[in-house]
């Protein structure tokens, strides 16, 4: 009977050194922090996986804020979920990934350095601890010390290409990284069916191509490309704007708040302006040549009128 209860006891004993002991000093591992080689250890195998890590708050500090730290983390600050509906920080976590793919399969390529990235849903403790209230934002945070001023990338005044991100982390890291781009075919199948579109156009109107040396749909054409270019249409085809923008208080703003952007609907409305700008231009212009056309006409009659009456007198 006493060894059921000496079984019994020592059972219960280990039951509570499993269910309380192992959490305490998990616990104080925690607030002791991770070591440096557990970290290095860790980035490793999770870059192994997915070149661009995704961390929040608690990550964040465990890997980033908090040292010891031998290596440089190239963070991207971002909000990709659809209700934020920023379609600039889509492209950047494109181009981002360029950068990290060919970080990872380059020879430079070592643990020296990770690329990490910080959704504002993920981790909005961390945009808030760094007074951050824009998004897209590129940081590089050093193996030792706080990031300095140049350590935020100026995106506009550089752009956010991958070419760009790459010779900014050369400035900041010196590793240098050689960017590789997937191969993008969507370009050339686009010209090359437009340029048999119009083959097939010629072809087809060979016998009658006096269309070709009209001046008037030449003209119209040079206007409409003006007008285009002008406007800002290459902007949003680059940086990729949404048409409008929500504002805090839930309106909706269909002019861009600041003079670094624009909005897709501000692009047609500078167009509406500009073609109604012109067209009045060429009204008055054309009034201007009719007035001066009617004037020199009725200075010629009265001529004409007084060399009638000179030879009729004469």
């Amino acid at each position: 009977m006493r060894t059921i209860w000496a079984v019994a006891f020592a059972t219960c004993l280990a039951i509570f050194l499993v269910c309380f002991t192992t959490p305490a000093q998990a616990q104080q591992k925690r607030r002791e922090g991770l070591t440096l080689s557990e970290k290095v250890q860790q980035l490793t195998e999770m870059s192994a996986k997915r070149s661009i890590l995704r961390f929040n708050g608690h990550k964040f500090k465990d890997f980033v804020r908090s040292t010891p730290r031998n290596y440089s983390m190239i963070v991207m600050f971002t909000a990709l979920a659809s209700q934020r509906q920023c379609v600039i920080c889509r492209h950047a976590h494109d181009e981002f990934v360029i950068v990290a793919n060919s970080f990872r399969y380059s020879q430079h390529h070592s643990n020296k350095m990770f690329f990490a990235m910080v959704d504002f849903d993920e981790g909005p403790d961390v945009f808030t601890s760094l007074n951050m209230n824009t998004a897209p934002v590129f940081m590089h945070f050093p193996a030792k010390g706080k990031p300095k001023h140049s350590d935020t990338m100026d995106i506009q005044r550089v752009g956010f290409a991958a070419e760009s991100i790459a010779k900014w982390i050369t400035e900041r890291t010196d590793i240098s990284i050689r960017v590789f781009r997937p191969p993008n075919y969507s370009g050339t199948v686009a010209v090359a069916m437009l340029f048999a579109f119009v083959a097939g156009f010629l072809y087809l109107k060979r016998n009658n191509l006096d269309f070709l040396y009209n001046k008037t749909l030449w003209a119209f054409a040079a206007i409409v490309f003006t007008l285009a270019m002008t406007s800002g249409q290459m902007w949003n085809h680059i940086r990729g704007p949404p048409f409008v923008h929500k504002t805090q208080s839930g309106g909706v703003a269909y002019i861009h708040g600041s003079s670094q952007g624009q909005l897709v609907l501000e692009t047609y409305i500078i167009i509406i302006l500009s073609a109604f700008s012109l067209t009045l231009d060429i009204i008055f212009l054309l009034l201007h040549v009719f007035r001066k056309a009617m004037l020199y006409q009725s200075l010629k009659l009265c001529f004409s009128f007084l060399q009638m009456q000179q030879s009729y007198l004469a």
